[in-house]
């Protein structure tokens, strides 16, 4: 793997930007972008043009350990240039904003990567636009509320990942009731706290599933829509970024971790018909994840560690008032 520090070598990313400019200005210069635990984003200067977004994906730029990664299943590692291609193309026909591919290009020489060259969305993330000027944030919440309900609206033959890759079998509610016991189980290994209620947890997550009625229909769901996973564009509309994990799947599972999110912006975000049992099993199951997961991440070595800490402390203060 070439690579400075982790991350893949600036001098191939410029190179990458260049061929996708094609003589439309020069890149003379790259910029790592923060986020991302699964690919490396990188902005590219060019001078006589407009800059473009470089998406890396190779085992440099993957930041999970590798036995935190699923591999099977709804949540399977969103990791790849072929989901984020598919998401991508699904998303753009549904009508919802992302990223404009300009070029693609399959395990570059030299670093052995994929790489994508999309467009560099002009606007900030709607998570800095909501701590800097609320109103305009509030603004693209907005707008962000037809293009949940567009998502919500199309249906899928089966859960799953756009891309077809991944289609499978089961309830999802089952999928994740098993999904949440085992983070659970994780999560209650590595603190002390939460193994100390981990029946009455196990019992509130069982009795949510027990709830559930049966039902096959699934919606089109982003899976980690948050403000910071939302850029605004010029004319000031939402622009999902981080799409690999988008798939059809219950439209609960996205609205519970939104509302989390969001907070009290969400009121702009609801879409009707959301069923009440599948919202309380899948609080439990995504609290249990934001546990689990920054846990995981900790234990690889991950850099931001006090924001990763900081969700598990947020997760464990609901579930202590939830047990």
């Amino acid at each position: 793997m070439c690579a400075v520090g982790g991350r893949t070598d600036p001098g191939a990313i410029v190179a990458v930007a260049a061929r996708a400019l094609g003589g439309r200005g020069r890149a003379v210069g790259v910029e790592r972008l923060r986020g991302g635990t699964r690919k490396g984003v990188y902005r590219v200067r060019v001078e006589g043009g407009r800059d473009v977004v470089v998406y890396v994906w190779g085992r440099a730029e993957h930041r999970w350990p590798e036995a935190a990664v699923e591999r099977e299943g709804p949540f399977a590692d969103p990791d790849g240039l072929d989901l984020f291609l598919g998401a991508a193309r699904v998303l753009e026909g549904a009508g919802v904003r992302v990223p404009a591919v300009e070029w693609v290009e399959r395990d570059h020489p030299g670093p052995g990567v994929d790489m994508a060259v999309v467009e560099d969305v002009p606007g900030p993330d709607l998570e800095g636009l909501l701590a800097r000027d609320r109103r305009a944030g509030m603004r693209v919440v907005e707008r962000l509320g037809p293009v949940l309900e567009t998502m919500a609206s199309l249906r899928g033959s089966g859960w799953g990942r756009v891309s077809g890759a991944v289609r499978g079998e089961g309830a999802c509610e089952r999928l994740v009731l098993e999904r949440a016991l085992r983070d659970l189980k994780e999560g209650a290994r590595r603190r002390p706290d939460l193994a100390a209620v981990r029946g009455r947890v196990e019992r509130g997550v069982v009795e949510a599933a027990a709830r559930v009625e049966p039902r096959r229909r699934y919606g089109l769901v982003h899976g980690e829509l948050g403000p910071d996973h939302v850029l605004v564009g010029a004319g000031g509309e939402p622009v999902l970024i981080d799409v690999e994990g988008t798939m059809f799947f219950d439209v609960e599972w996205e609205h519970v971790f939104v509302r989390l999110r969001f907070g009290d912006l969400y009121r702009s975000l609801e879409v009707p018909g959301l069923d009440g049992a599948r919202l309380g099993l899948y609080a439990w199951a995504q609290r249990l994840s934001l546990v689990a997961g920054p846990l995981r991440l900790l234990e690889g070595g991950f850099a931001d560690r006090r924001v990763l800490e900081g969700i598990v402390e947020a997760q464990m203060g609901w579930i202590g008032a939830h047990v």
